[in-house]
């Protein structure tokens, strides 16, 4: 069996990480994250330029707000899970077995690397290649590698930077840190101060039996996590794979340009979480919360699935450019479904096609100005009303059917639209018709032929169909469709027979 090595990364300060990754504009200044009831607001998180300023975990609303030039941001659940899967999925390129060890504003976990070593080098190269990988994701973290579990945990939440711990040496490296990484209630923290006992160091020297005699059982644990030595059963979890952002904002947001600055970040994330698992976004769906408890949901469907940032973001524009939403914004979510992008090759003398993406960009301009059910390709229903059919969008891939070759018989010339004509019936059937100009005499007629459907709603129709051979006033006869609207009584000639 290969020896144990495990790896942790600690992003501290959770809630602001997940807030201030997707607000660059907020990453530069000094930031606090509330939380609790609106009564009784406290700080709950922090960035460094908040805690230089003066503020502490705890505080509460009203006296951070007396601090000059703090941001004051309200703590985000929704957030913080989508925050958590990316963090996930950055830890699972470098390992498939994983499992969480996160305290209190800390979200950490634990990596088994055992046998990494051929793919990312030694432990140094790859503590750097994650921490590397977690900040182009947007988070701060402190890494720690150790052949021992707890070790590994206890110095990455209690350090900076990446450190590698050589197996032998975990309690001299665990050997400065503070009494309090072991997270002890505040009776036995206040009890170790009184001893003078300070550090997971001078906690080591103490001779365990005393330890047990005076504090029982649960004292020889905090002995043995000191010494490095504490023995652990991995439980690794299994993420599951969700391309999704989310972001809550300070205040509504009204304008289209504070809302696209946002949301090319989250399309740049989405892309790049996609792009790891050699996939390319084939679905974007768009929630966005309302001032007042609304919701607006749109989808962008691109004819290919695709990684441009810059396309997929001119797509979002035009889509709320073309709907709207009628309040003030909220948050906004953005989900992607992944696909696979297929590479056409086109033939040496084959004309070049146009780029899906531009294809795509074109229509959405177009049911900017036309309407969306007025672009597309009509599709025939399965109904037998009288040209029925529907809009469908415009995809890129489809192969084209074989025509079907059939002997010509008969043609029908449509007439666009229905002319209105004047029936005149005998015994029930057309006898002779009268249009605006001319007068037929019918000499056969054939039918009828009645189809009718939804009687249940607004859209009854109920329709006749006659086949007729008629004679017009200067003898020429002509073959055609007259169709009658039982439920108007209306008739009119739909198309000639050559």
């Amino acid at each position: 069996m290969k020896p144990e090595l495990y790896a942790c990364a600690n992003a501290s300060e959770f809630s602001a990480q997940a807030l201030l990754r997707l607000r660059p504009d907020l990453q530069s200044e000094p930031v606090a994250v509330l939380a609790g009831p609106a009564a009784q607001e406290r700080v709950c998180a922090l960035n460094q330029k908040a805690r230089l300023h003066g503020s502490t975990h705890g505080m509460p609303r009203l006296e951070a707000e007396g601090i000059t030039g703090l941001r004051l941001v309200a703590r985000s659940i929704e957030g913080e899970a989508a925050a958590r899967a990316v963090f996930l999925e950055c830890a699972a390129q470098f390992s498939p077995r994983i499992e969480e060890a996160s305290e209190e504003a800390a979200y950490a976990v634990v990596l088994d690397i055992a046998g990494t070593e051929r793919l990312f080098g030694p432990p140094e190269r790859f503590a750097q290649r994650l921490r590397s990988e977690l900040a182009a994701s947007g988070f701060r973290t402190s890494i720690a590698v150790s052949a021992n579990f707890h070790a590994a945990r206890i110095r990455a939440g209690n350090g900076r930077g990446v450190t590698v711990i050589s197996e032998g040496q975990e309690a001299s490296a665990l050997g400065n840190l503070p009494i309090a990484a072991l997270g002890l209630a505040q009776e036995h923290a206040e009890t170790f101060a009184l001893w003078g006992i300070r550090t997971l160091g001078e906690l080591a020297t103490v001779p365990e039996a005393e330890l047990v005699t005076r504090l029982g059982t649960q004292a020889l644990a905090w002995s043995t996590l000191a010494h490095g030595a504490a023995t652990h059963v991995f439980h690794p979890i299994e993420p599951a794979f969700c391309l999704e952002e989310f972001c809550e904002f300070e205040t509504p947001v009204e304008q289209m340009d504070s809302l696209l600055f946002i949301g090319g970040r989250m399309i740049d994330c989405l892309v790049a979480r996609a792009a790891t698992r050699a996939l390319s976004l084939a679905k974007l769906s768009v929630r966005i919360k309302l001032e007042g408890g609304g919701l607006h949901e749109r989808a962008i469907r691109p004819a290919l699935p695709s990684t441009d940032r810059k396309f997929l973001l001119k797509l979002l524009q035009l889509e709320i450019g073309a709907h709207p939403p009628q309040a003030a914004i909220v948050a906004l979510t953005l989900a992607a479904e992944a696909g696979h992008s297929n590479q056409v090759q086109l033939g040496l003398f084959a004309p070049q096609a146009p780029e899906p993406s531009r294809l795509d960009v074109t229509l959405a301009r177009l049911k900017a100005i036309v309407g969306e059910d007025r672009v597309g390709s009509p599709l025939i229903e399965d109904t037998h009303r009288a040209e029925s059919f529907r809009m469908e969008s415009f995809t890129a891939g489809g192969k084209a059917s074989a025509p079907i070759s059939h002997p010509s018989r008969m043609a029908m010339r449509r007439v666009r639209p229905p002319a209105r004509v004047h029936v005149m019936l005998r015994a029930m059937k057309p006898a002779a018709f009268r249009d605006v100009e001319n007068r037929f005499e019918i000499t056969t007629a054939y039918g009828p032929w009645r189809t009718g459907g939804s009687w249940w709603s607004c859209d009854a129709w109920d329709r006749e169909e006659w086949d007729v051979l008629a004679v017009q006033s200067d003898g020429a006869s002509v073959a055609c469709l007259l169709t009658c609207d039982r439920m108007r009584n209306t008739w009119q000639l739909e198309a000639f027979y050559d």
